[in-house]
């Protein structure tokens, strides 16, 4: 059986551990033999090796022969103006070369931000007693401690839970947070799972208990982290397309050439003339200009995405995208921010915006209830930042708040006396206030 279809006894048992923790040997041993629970680079292929790449790839190799033959042409007859050719086309093949290697790098770098999701220090239990570790030494079947706003920094099986609602949005693309609870589940896979944390998550509410059964590279964030670093580098529409335009050009080139060298030969010009005339030919006719072309408007689209936070890695990619006629992807959360905003209210038969309410005073008297519950119902987390209000927690408490402060146009601080949290049998959360009008429950119905 799987780890998430055991008892949490069971689960701590085929771990060989104890909710007392592991001691400092047990922890030492399993280090050593599992590494440190860290996102690992997968070790591709040298940065010289990519470098290299960008300068011999086959249009590259056709503007290097190019070079060479206007070097040639202009050793054979000086100052006839073919070496400023060949130095222009080597300065056509360094600079895009050294611009496409730069943009890749880049990208390539994007695996640090991977590990930026990860906690650095986590509270766990070890020789019987709490203390605070890095994230780094956690070990499978460390007993770990997590509560609201904690990263999850490892994949664990919860063994005790208390209101514990979890957002898998970096992992699984949910948008919104998911109940979590130490019962066993009868789901075949671990990522649809009531009892388990993947590292990467984060804890929006409640708080609880869980071991540890797999760290770093082993866990389910690592295995993103090792899809997106390993895959698959396949030939894009466009790059087929230039090897085939320059495959055509070489032709032609050479062709143009060769038929320019019988004509001198039949009308009686030396061996040298002829042959130096169809050098020139040639390299007239390789399009020097269409790599740079090609490089900068890839890139200028690239940077383009990039503002809209979509990173490219390969910059043949960016056509590639561009010939997609269908595009498939799953749930909220993948390609969107996980944010969510009301954009429209069904009151007195109409369909309205908040900002179009905002501006009937009437009917915000007349639903004055509804937006006080929309404000006042939620266990948000309230902050501060750059001047401007901002709340971590659950998504759509988030969203019913900001909508509530625009159509009321004022903020309420009526004190919350207590709070009975979300659970999916109530599919309610329940907040108490003292008001002006005495102590008032409010509450907001979850269907999920």
């Amino acid at each position: 059986m799987k780890i998430h279809q055991l008892s949490a006894e069971e689960a701590l048992t085929s771990l060989n551990s104890r909710h007392e923790g592991l001691i400092t040997a047990e922890v030492e041993h399993r280090l050593k033999e599992y590494g440190l629970n860290q996102i690992d680079e997968v070790r591709g292929e040298s940065l010289l090796l990519s470098f290299i790449k960008e300068f011999v790839h086959f249009f590259a190799l056709i503007l290097w022969l190019a070079a060479g033959l206007a070097f040639f042409a202009e050793y054979k007859q000086p100052n006839g103006g073919m070496a400023t050719l060949g130095y222009a086309i080597l300065g056509v093949i360094v600079i895009n070369g050294l611009f496409s290697f730069w943009q890749q790098y880049r990208a390539e770098r994007a695996i640090t931000a991977l590990q930026k999701l990860l906690p650095q220090y986590v509270k766990v239990i070890r020789n019987g007693e709490l203390e605070q570790q890095l994230v780094a030494n956690l070990v499978a079947g460390d007993v770990i401690l997590l509560q609201e706003g904690d990263n999850v920094p490892a994949d664990c099986r919860l063994l005790e839970a208390f209101s514990l609602r979890v957002n898998n949005a970096t992992v699984t693309g949910e948008s919104l947070p998911q109940t979590r609870d130490a019962l066993p589940s009868t789901e075949e896979h671990l990522d649809h799972s009531r009892n388990t944390l993947l590292a990467g998550t984060s804890i929006v509410s409640g708080e609880g208990r869980a071991v540890v059964f797999a760290t770093g590279m082993h866990t389910e964030f690592g295995k993103i982290a090792h899809l997106t670093q390993t895959a698959v580098k396949s030939v894009s529409p466009l790059q087929l397309e230039i090897v085939r335009l320059s495959r055509i050009i070489a032709v032609l080139a050479v062709g143009l050439g060769g038929v320019f060298f019988l004509i001198g030969h039949s009308m009686g010009l030396s061996f040298w003339e002829n042959f130096i005339f169809a050098i020139g030919i040639i390299v007239a006719n390789v399009p020097e200009g269409l790599l740079p072309t090609v490089t900068l408007s890839l890139a200028m689209a690239t940077q383009r995405m990039a503002k809209r936070n979509a990173l490219i890695r390969h910059l043949p990619s960016v056509e590639a995208l561009g010939s997609a006629t269908v595009i498939c992807t799953d749930k909220t959360g993948t390609l969107t921010e996980n944010r969510m905003a009301v954009s429209t209210l069904y009151f007195a038969g109409q369909l309205l915006t908040p900002t179009v309410i905002q501006r009937q005073p009437e009917l915000v008297q007349t639903h004055r209830q509804f937006f006080e519950d929309a404000l006042l119902c939620h266990n948000l987390k309230e902050t501060m930042r750059d001047g401007q209000w901002q709340a971590l927690g659950d998504p759509m408490e988030i969203a019913l708040v900001r909508m509530a402060k625009t159509c009321l146009g004022e903020t309420l601080s009526y004190p919350k006396i207590n709070e009975v949290p979300f659970d999916t049998d109530r599919k309610r959360l329940s907040t108490i206030h003292h008001t002006p009008k005495g102590v008032v429950l409010y509450y907001i119905v979850k269907a999920r």
